[in-house]
């Protein structure tokens, strides 16, 4: 029988509690299968920087692998080489790592495999025979908490051992940082000190950062890839400034990049730009796999320089899975299939495609902000030479605002985002449309067409700004006039008071 044609389709199931009773395989897919048409349309959310597509084999080597837990090294082995494992009597020695662990003598170093790539992309000092020291978390929120730890710990560390005190670690950044960090500052009680943002200035300056640095720093945090506009912060120029403090004050400040959306761009199509660990105080870097690594959501990843950046306490070590096996993650089990997706994009693309994917991004975003800058009514926040994304703004938003662009799109299916700039910048409000692999050229051209209706819509419409005015001017009155009334009436109760205090007393004379 349908699912249509049976009784679940006609009675409330309860949302917040336990159902009493089971009901049918096909009905409970039909009924979430029902709700979720509600969604958005994961190619046209414009807002996010996720990966919303992928090729149908690497699908297929997602779902047949769904149901592996990475962290059951030992009975999983083949998926563990692409990430991370370690020797143990009952596996054969096999080229893998997920950290050059040698912490202890017996330890044997193996190689893994998806961060020795990105390590080598990142341009990380190694030899022909060194293992990349980092690992793989389920995107860069985990991945900048565990690098921020490594920091406050090594900090931490060096203070202890020259008696100073060490109970106020701070962090330098741009007030344009990714929530996370405000996360980790909250979280591992770190003080974030922001540099503020100016008009036309939307990323960290890297003058006033090392200015704020002081020896409770624990590290400069550089963005590579703006969330607000996706610029490319000078993580150079804040390398080469940092140098020379720290050898006025015998400081040794070091640098970590968020390379959350650049670190899969940047290499590709700016392989001269130097911003990761070329420069010699970048120490750690993050990168998320599901943004510009092209894989679904759930996969990210930090390396760190050389094995010293990383305390080694941090590392936890478990046997009761099946081998001994160092484990440094804020969560222990998670899926395999994010994990091998990344290993087949990084195989099956190659440099060469990868670069033929970021080219199309970069080209697709001229298209989008050259379409936008032809209608006239909007000014480009955002650079060329970042994340391929288009922030822009209204030139004139007195009658009619970004939100209201961005809401009125929703009837085409296009989700925006609008949203105001941090400070010192918060009086300044964009639209933001990311560029992702899947959004193609016809996609952008009929964006600009579908924005063009919206404009033209809202210049027949009238001043929702103005009309707020009116309201907020009228209500105002009626309180003023309310106001008055009041005064009046409560004067007459005043004036009638003093009358009968007045009667009261010459009728109690004339009695005397």
């Amino acid at each position: 029988m349908s699912p249509f044609a049976s009784r679940y389709v006609r009675a409330s199931l309860p949302r917040f509690k336990m159902p009493e009773n089971s009901i049918p395989k096909e009905a409970a897919f039909q009924i979430i299968n029902d709700e979720l048409m509600l969604d958005g349309n994961p190619r046209l959310n414009l807002a996010s920087f996720v990966t919303t597509w992928m090729e149908p084999e690497c699908d297929k080597l997602i779902m047949a692998s769904i149901n592996k837990n990475y962290v059951d090294m030992d009975e999983y082995p083949v998926t563990t080489e692409l990430q991370a494992s370690i020797d143990h009597p009952h596996t054969p020695r096999r080229l893998n790592l997920m950290l050059e662990l040698n912490f202890i003598e017996e330890l044997d170093i193996l190689e893994n495999r998806c961060v020795n790539i990105i390590a080598h992309l990142f341009n990380a000092p190694l030899g022909d025979s060194d293992a990349a020291i980092g690992v793989g978390t389920v995107g860069s929120s985990e991945a900048i908490m565990l690098a921020g730890l490594a920091f406050k710990r090594k900090w931490q560390n060096k203070r202890k051992a020259e008696g100073k005190p060490y109970d106020k670690p701070n962090i330098v950044t741009g007030a344009n940082v990714q929530v996370c960090w405000e996360k980790l500052a909250r979280y591992f009680e770190v003080e974030l000190k922001e540099v503020r943002l100016r008009d036309g200035y939307y990323v960290m300056d890297p003058e006033k950062a090392v200015e704020m640095v002081d020896e409770n720093t624990i590290c400069v945090a550089a963005i590579l890839g703006s969330t607000l506009n996706g610029e490319f912060e000078d993580v150079k120029l804040s390398n080469d400034l940092m140098v020379e403090k720290n050898k006025e004050t015998g400081w040794d400040t070091p640098i970590h990049v968020d390379a959350a959306s650049g670190g899969f761009i940047a290499p590709f199509i700016q392989p001269e730009l130097e911003w990761d660990f070329r420069l010699p105080l970048v120490k750690s870097i993050n990168v998320s796999g599901h943004k510009y690594g092209l894989v679904y959501a759930g996969i990210g990843w930090v390396v760190w320089r050389n094995k010293v950046d990383l305390p080694e306490e941090l590392i936890f070590h478990i046997n009761y899975l099946g081998a001994d096996q160092p484990t440094f993650t804020l969560n222990f089990s998670k899926g395999s299939s994010q994990v091998i997706a990344q290993y087949y994009q990084l195989i099956r693309l190659g440099y060469e495609g990868y670069k033929n994917v970021m080219e199309n991004c970069r080209d697709n975003m001229l298209v989008l902000k050259q379409g936008l800058e032809k209608t006239g009514k909007f000014n480009i926040v955002s650079k060329d030479n970042g994340v391929p994304l288009v922030a822009f703004s209204l030139k004139d938003n007195s009658n009619h605002n970004e939100f209201e662009v961005s809401e009125m799109l929703r009837r085409f299916g296009w989700i925006v985002p609008a949203y105001t700039m941090p400070p010192d910048a918060q009086h300044i409000t964009v639209l933001r449309v990311v560029i992702r692999e899947d959004f193609s050229r016809t996609l952008a051209e009929r964006l600009v067409f579908d924005i063009e209706k919206v404009l033209h819509e809202l210049e027949t419409l009238p001043s929702r700004i103005r009309i707020t005015a009116k309201i907020i001017l009228a209500d105002d009155e009626k309180a003023a006039a309310a106001n008055k009334e009041k005064r009046d009436l409560e004067k007459t109760r005043e004036i009638t008071t003093v009358w009968r205090k007045f009667v009261m007393q010459r009728k109690m004379n004339g009695v005397c």
